[in-house]
C-alpha cells in the first residue's frame, strides 16, 4: 500500500488541498489527511471543511512515500505545531518527495535546511525563502532533489505531474 501524507490546517486553499487529494487517489495512492490534532475539522479560506484522520504526533514518516503541503494561510498554522515540523523534517531527512505549493514553502523554512536549494512559491514569501538561503525562481514548478514546489493553484497540473513523477 503506497501512502501519501497530506497536511491540513485552518485557512488552507481549497484547490491546493482537494486537487492533490483526489488526483493522488486516481493514481492508486492512499492519502491520509494529517493535522495538528486527530479528527479535527479545519476550515478553508472559502469555508470548505476537511477533517484530519490523524494527528502529526501519531504518524511515522517511514509509513509514507511522499508528502503534500497545500498553501493558503494554513502553512503558518502548520509551522506552529512542533509535531508537524518534526514530521516534515523527518520526511526530508529520509529524502522522501515533499510537494509544497503557494505558501507551503513557509513550512519548509521551519523544517528543512533550504540553503542552496532552488524553490518557488507564492511571490509574497520570496523574501522569506531567500532569507532562509534558498535560490528563488519564478516558475510553475521546480524540482530540486526531493523538494517539488509551485506558485499558485493555476500551477496545480504541472505540480501534480512533477510530484507523481518523483513518487515513481
Amino acid at each position: 500500500m503506497k501512502k501519501i501524507a497530506l497536511l491540513v490546517a485552518d485557512l488552507f486553499d481549497d484547490n491546493e488541498l482537494f486537487y492533490p487529494y483526489f488526483r493522488l487517489q486516481e493514481e492508486g495512492y492512499v492519502v491520509d489527511l494529517i493535522g495538528a490534532e486527530k479528527k479535527a475539522t479545519y476550515k478553508s479560506k472559502n469555508g470548505a471543511l476537511a477533517m484530519s484522520q490523524y494527528a502529526a504526533k501519531e504518524v511515522d514518516a517511514n509509513d509514507y512515500i511522499g508528502l503534500v503541503i497545500p498553501g493558503g494561510f494554513s502553512p503558518d498554522y502548520m509551522r506552529r505545531s512542533k509535531e508537524i515540523v518534526h514530521f516534515v523534517k523527518t520526511m526530508n531527512d529520509l529524502s522522501k518527495p515533499i510537494a509544497a505549493i503557494c505558501h507551503g514553502p513557509w513550512l519548509l523554512i521551519s523544517s528543512c535546511d533550504l540553503k542552496g536549494r532552488t524553490i518557488t512559491s507564492f511571490p509574497s514569501i520570496r523574501v522569506d525563502l531567500v532569507n532562509a538561503g534558498a535560490n528563488y525562481v519564478d516558475q510553475e514548478v521546480v524540482v530540486d532533489g526531493n523538494l517539488i514546489t509551485s506558485r499558485t493553484p493555476k500551477d496545480l497540473p504541472a505540480f501534480m505531474k512533477a510530484f507523481i513523477r518523483e513518487l515513481l
